[in-house]
C-alpha cells in the first residue's frame, strides 16, 4: 500500500499511459540530435509555451542554471527572491559554475518582488559594481500565482534597465490553470523559462528550458559541458509528452484537493493556517517545531508523509485523491484530540 505522500508533487509515480509510452518510444542519440522522441517533446514544449525552441534537461535545477549561464557572464549579476529556488535551493550553481552573483530581494506576501526595489537593485555602470543582467521571477511562488498585470509591469521595469527576464516556471501550468488562461499569457513576458515535467505534471524525470533559438543553442552547449548530455533519452521524453498532452487540465483537481485539505485543517484550533490563501496545490500550516515533529511521526505511523519544522508545506498531486484528503484531516484531528 503506497503512502499518502504530501511532502511534494515531485513524488508522483508515472502513470500506466506514461509507462506504455516509455516502453514503445523510438530512440536515438540525443547528443547528436537524433532521438526522435526527445525532438518531438522539445517541439511540443516550445509550441505549448510559445517559444522558438526548447531543450530537454534532467531537472529544473539544471534548466535554471543553464538559463543563468546563458544570460550572465562571470562577475555579472541576477536579481531573484530571497527564498527563490534558483537562489536558495540549487546548490549555488550560478556562482560555482558561472561566477555569477545573486542579488536577492525579499518576496512580498503575494509572491511578487517589489518593482521599485528591483529598479533600485540594478547597479550603475561603474567598475565598482557587477553588471546587473537578469531578473528572475518564480511562478508559482510558494503556491501563489503572480498576477498577469504584475508580469507586464515587471517586464517594463526590466526592459527599462536593459535586463533579461527568466521565469522559474516549475509550476507554470498550475498558475495558468488557476488563472484560466493559456500558458502563453504568462510565458510571453519572459526571455527564457524553465518548465518542470516531474512535479504536478507527473513525469518521472525532466524539465524543459524554453527560449529563443540562440539561447537554446547556447544552453545545449552548456548542458554538454555540465555533463547533462543524455543519449537514448527518448525513453524519458516519452513520459514528458504524456505529461504535456494529458496532465495539464487535471491540475485543477490538485487545487481543489488542496482547498479541501486547508478547509478541513482549519477546523483544528492548534493549527495556524489561512484557507483563503490557498491558490493552487500547496497548503502551509504553522505550529511549534516540537509539535510539528510529533505530528509528522504520528502521521507516518498511519502511512501519511509530511515534511517541515514549524512551517509545514502540504502539497497535493495526481497520486492524492479526495479519500486521501479526508484520511489526512481525520488523522490530524486524532493527533490533537489525544493531546
Amino acid at each position: 500500500m503506497h503512502p499518502i505522500d504530501l511532502r511534494s508533487d515531485t513524488v508522483t509515480r508515472p502513470t500506466a499511459a506514461m509507462r506504455q509510452a516509455m516502453a514503445g518510444a523510438p530512440v536515438g542519440d540525443d547528443v547528436y540530435g537524433e532521438d526522435p522522441t526527445v525532438n518531438r517533446l522539445e517541439e511540443l514544449g516550445a509550441a505549448t509555451i510559445g517559444s522558438e525552441a526548447a531543450l530537454f534537461v534532467a531537472s529544473g535545477t539544471q534548466a535554471n542554471l543553464l538559463a543563468l549561464l546563458c544570460h550572465c557572464g562571470r562577475g555579472e549579476e541576477y536579481i531573484a527572491g530571497q527564498t527563490a529556488h534558483c537562489y536558495c535551493f540549487e546548490g549555488g550553481g550560478a556562482a560555482a559554475f558561472g561566477g555569477i552573483q545573486p542579488q536577492p530581494l525579499d518576496f512580498a506576501a503575494d509572491g511578487t518582488l517589489d518593482l521599485t526595489a528591483i529598479a533600485r537593485a540594478v547597479k550603475p555602470d561603474d567598475p565598482h559594481f557587477p553588471r546587473t543582467r537578469l531578473l528572475c521571477l518564480e511562478n508559482t511562488q510558494g503556491g501563489k500565482v503572480l498576477p498577469l498585470a504584475y508580469l507586464a509591469e515587471a517586464r517594463a521595469v526590466a526592459a527599462g534597465h536593459g535586463l533579461g527576464m527568466h521565469l522559474d516556471g516549475a509550476r507554470i501550468f498550475n498558475a495558468a490553470v488557476k488563472l484560466g488562461v493559456d500558458v502563453r499569457r504568462i510565458s510571453g513576458h519572459f526571455d527564457s523559462l524553465s518548465v518542470c515535467l516531474s512535479k504536478g505534471l507527473g513525469a518521472p524525470v525532466g524539465s524543459l528550458l524554453c527560449g529563443s533559438r540562440e539561447l537554446v543553442a547556447a544552453a545545449r552547449r552548456w548542458r554538454k559541458a555540465l555533463g547533462g548530455g543524455m543519449r537514448q533519452a527518448g525513453i524519458l521524453a516519452a513520459a514528458g509528452i504524456v505529461a504535456l498532452t494529458d496532465h495539464v487540465e487535471r491540475l485543477a483537481e490538485d487545487h481543489e484537493h488542496a482547498r479541501q485539505l486547508a478547509s478541513g485543517l482549519a477546523e483544528i484550533d492548534e493549527l495556524e493556517l489561512d484557507p483563503t490563501a490557498v491558490q493552487t496545490n500547496m497548503v502551509f500550516v504553522t505550529l511549534s517545531d516540537e509539535r510539528s515533529l510529533a505530528l509528522a511521526a504520528f502521521l507516518r505511523e498511519r502511512n501519511i508523509l509530511i515534511a517541515g519544522r514549524g512551517c509545514i508545506r502540504l502539497v497535493t498531486h495526481l497520486d492524492v485523491d479526495e479519500a486521501d484528503i479526508r484520511k489526512t484531516v481525520a488523522a490530524c484531528k486524532d493527533f490533537f484530540a489525544a493531546r
